[in-house]
């Protein structure tokens, strides 16, 4: 009983951290969305990889952490890392078309992919009850969208291509954590990234029109590295296709943004829409603590 009780914990402890991290994502995005105003997306991209290298280098370095550096699995840490840069730019050239509440819809998708590839890659088999409370929360989204009704900017399929991305990424991540110490994984993000970058960043080059752009660009490094943190943290702890559902409560955090940095004034279906996602990560979190409670006694079917 003693082990349910901590897997119990692990996970909703796990669950606690992907909401942290998808919180500190909206910041990002509606940071880069207003940066994109002053610069070339690919420099915001340079700007979110960069800062974070070099933030999270004063606190997790090869000097005050031995071993950093050592990974048993170096073509996956630099796979994931090529994952999750390709995802940031194709959301930030997205993000230069689309309102954030639109691009993020299509994000949404990614619990879907998770699902469907947690399976086969990791072995972590979803139950019709978890894919009922994602479908759920999906169609609250499509209430906020409402696709058909007006019509979306071809960019969508930027955000698309994105979700898929970010989908690999996230199962990579699941896998990575098996091996590889949170430190170590949260070091070759930012480093590949940041690598990636500085050769393509003098092409598109633009100084900085005031010292307000040039805190937001070390603010959107920061928050990169921090939110990527609590994401590895989170996936060390709880299945990649448990955590994936709670993605949904970002949108809370993009409306409140979108209307708070650019004017965006809430619909009436998104009030409904975000009801419906909220009910669902609640019945996803309640879910999780049955299941931890019930596992040594033949636990609930899924």
């Amino acid at each position: 009983m003693t082990d349910a009780v901590a897997q119990r914990r692990q996970r909703l402890t796990g669950i606690a951290l992907m909401c942290g991290a998808v919180a500190t994502f909206s910041c990002l995005d509606a940071t880069g969305k207003y940066l994109l105003d002053y610069m070339d997306p690919l420099q915001v991209v340079w700007a979110r990889y960069f800062g974070a290298f070099l933030l999270a280098l004063l606190f997790i370095n090869p000097v005050n952490t031995p071993g950093l550096l050592v990974t048993r699995r170096p073509w996956l840490q630099i796979g994931r890392s090529a994952l999750l840069l390709l995802s940031t730019a194709l959301n930030f050239f997205a993000l230069r078309y689309l309102q954030l509440d639109e691009a993020l819809s299509i994000l949404f998708a990614t619990p879907f992919i998770v699902a469907v590839m947690s399976g086969p890659l990791l072995g972590e088999w979803v139950g019709w009850r978890r894919w009922t409370a994602i479908g759920v929360g999906f169609f609250g989204v499509l209430l906020v969208t409402r696709p058909g009704f007006g019509g979306i900017h071809p960019a969508a399929l930027l955000s698309l291509g994105s979700a898929v991305c970010y989908s690999l990424y996230s199962i990579s991540t699941r896998q990575l954590a098996r091996s590889d110490s949170s430190e170590t994984t949260l070091f070759y993000t930012n480093l590949v990234g940041a690598l990636a970058m500085l050769p393509i960043v003098a092409f598109v080059w633009t100084t900085p029109s005031s010292f307000l752009i040039i805190a937001l660009m070390v603010l959107i490094g920061a928050l990169g590295s921090f939110g990527h943190y609590l994401l590895i943290r989170g996936h060390r702890l709880a299945p990649a296709s448990t955590l994936a559902p709670f993605i949904y409560t970002q949108m809370v955090w993009t409306t409140a943004l979108g209307f708070l940095t650019f004017g965006d004034v809430p619909h009436f279906w998104t009030i409904v829409g975000g009801l419906i996602v909220v009910a669902s990560g609640l019945y996803l979190l309640n879910r999780e603590r049955k299941v931890g409670t019930a596992v040594t006694g033949g636990g609930i079917p899924e």
